[in-house]
């Protein structure tokens, strides 16, 4: 028969080794929660800040800020060495192509030229945002060292361009339209090779809109003078 006292000491013993453990449990769970409701989870030590980069929105909408460290993972390897170089060529592209409209402005004498001339220039503009905020993202600069940018399809001579920057009136308008002609053919050609090669697909979009939306201003300035 098991003595009482040697019983008694057994269950004294084990409640004092539970309640060690629960002690224990709970200090490494953290603070208690009351019923209900959930732990709000710690907050980690503040950090340094990091760069932010602006990411230009599409012609029309507002560029958004982004970490840089958050849009470098997600464009590591969506673009190829073509990409790169199509941004970087068509920079230069669609500046000369607001130097050259923004001359309409006095220049023009048919009034729906100079509305075309505005046109391009609203268009453009923020597409140079959008494709210098593409190379910003990826740490990419935009200049090419030792290219000649006026070797380029469509990229009008400075000769070419004083010479309408000279002209008025109705020579001005046939002087802008073979040009400007020739200056959107070339831009079309670039975004049609892209879309054979390229690997990023927020530029494919941008390359088949500039090939769309420079055919359409090559057709309606054929007609201004038609």
């Amino acid at each position: 028969m098991t003595n009482p006292r040697a019983r008694i000491l057994a269950v004294v013993t084990a409640a004092c080794l539970l309640a060690v453990a629960v002690v224990v449990l709970s200090r490494s769970a953290g603070p208690a929660v009351p019923a209900g409701q959930v732990a709000a989870p710690t907050s980690a030590p503040a950090g340094p800040s990091r760069p932010a980069v602006i990411v230009p929105g599409r012609p029309g909408e507002t560029a958004a800020v982004r970490p840089a460290e958050e849009l470098r993972d997600a464009t590591a390897a969506r673009h190829n060495s073509m990409d790169v170089w199509f941004v970087r060529m068509m920079i230069p592209h669609h500046a000369q192509a607001l130097a050259m409209a923004e001359l309409a402005g006095d220049r023009a004498g048919n009034p729906a030229l100079r509305a075309l001339a505005e046109r391009i220039r609203a268009s453009q503009g923020p597409e140079i945002g959008l494709m210098r905020g593409w190379l910003q993202a990826r740490g990419l600069s935009t200049e090419v060292a030792g290219h000649d940018h006026e070797g380029m399809r469509g990229m009008q001579t400075p000769e070419a361009i004083r010479q309408l920057a000279a002209a008025r009136g109705a020579e001005f308008d046939r002087l802008f339209v073979r040009m400007m002609t020739e200056h959107h053919q070339g831009a079309v050609q670039m975004a049609t090779d892209l879309l054979k090669v390229g690997a990023d697909l927020t530029l494919s979009e941008f390359a088949n809109s500039v090939a769309t939306e420079q055919t359409v201003e090559i057709d309606r300035m054929r007609e201004l003078l038609a």
